[in-house]
């Protein structure tokens, strides 16, 4: 059992039954009174941010997370399938799991977070950045590119988001998963 002089970035710890990931700390020792550590803690099931404040000594459970790679296969019924790239072991994740599930297309690469002695999955991280291509968007008006205007356009995972008016159907376009925005157009 660690205590409140363990906490550092980065830590995973159990607070109010769920598990939590230290995003800030100070270790505050006031003129008069006690020592205390004040942390912003955010759950890793939601990722909902929440501030804390620990008396000094405090008694904390650490849990451990690995992070692994596995690959996207297929999705069926609400969940998706993942394998392993190294083990070839499947596992199944709930769409509940997954930040933006909208952007998974099949092989890509992406980081699963582990309760280490439950073998548990937490969350799914897709890559920062995918390629995909422009199924269907309304073609642009020539010489109409001098603003910032966005249209909207349907990529190959079948979600949609907005595009400047120079992208056409079938151009290969650089997406931000986590921000589900647009980044760049793929020169072919």
């Amino acid at each position: 059992m660690a205590n409140t002089s363990d906490i550092k970035n980065g830590l995973c710890m159990m607070y109010n039954g769920k598990i939590v990931s230290v995003v800030e700390f100070q270790h505050v020792k006031p003129g008069k009174g006690p020592a205390f550590v004040r942390t912003k803690l955010k759950y890793i099931e939601t990722g909902k941010g929440v501030d804390n404040t620990f008396s000094a000594g405090h008694k904390i459970d650490v849990v451990r997370i690995e992070t692994r790679s596995y690959q996207y296969l297929y999705q069926e019924g609400d969940g998706y399938h993942f394998m392993n790239t190294s083990t070839y072991e499947q596992v199944f994740i709930t769409a509940s799991m997954i930040e933006n599930p909208q952007f998974l297309s099949e092989g890509v690469i992406c980081t699963i977070q582990f309760h280490a002695e439950e073998e548990m999955p937490l969350t799914v991280e897709l890559p920062a950045f995918i390629e995909a291509e422009v199924t269907y968007t309304e073609p642009g008006v020539k010489g109409d590119t001098a603003t910032n205007t966005l249209k909207p356009a349907t990529i190959d995972t079948g979600a949609e988001i907005r595009v400047p008016l120079f992208i056409n159907t079938g151009d290969k376009i650089k997406v931000d998963t986590r921000k589900g925005e647009y980044s760049e157009r793929i020169k072919s």
